[in-house]
């Protein structure tokens, strides 16, 4: 898929080796690469997936890395319905209303 140039994309970029990483961070930590993922509008004319390019961010900064996505969207969720908290805003509302009993 081919990226134009103003599209949204994400890229990624390594910020430090895990050789630059500084001295006093945890030795776990420094193990890998501090790594930058941004989103940001193409500045390139033509972009295709894991090609190097230049972005600009929502605020205005200018930033580089491999383009990842075009038009990138959240996937996450607040996970699966929990029945048990399903009628604790009910219940409380009885509650308040009208005493313990109702529910």
């Amino acid at each position: 898929m081919m990226a134009k140039k103003g599209d949204w994309v994400r890229i990624y970029n390594i910020v430090l080796k895990s050789s630059e990483r500084a001295p006093q961070v945890p030795d776990d930590t420094k193990k890998v690469p501090l790594e930058m993922w941004d989103k940001g509008f193409l500045i390139n004319e033509n972009a295709e997936i894991g090609d190097q390019v230049e972005v600009e961010t929502y605020i205005g900064r200018r930033i580089k890395g491999q383009l990842l996505e075009i038009d990138p969207y959240y996937t996450h969720s607040y996970g699966k319905s929990v029945p048990e908290l399903l009628y604790i805003g009910r219940q409380l509302r009885g509650i308040l209303e009208g005493g313990e009993d109702n529910e």
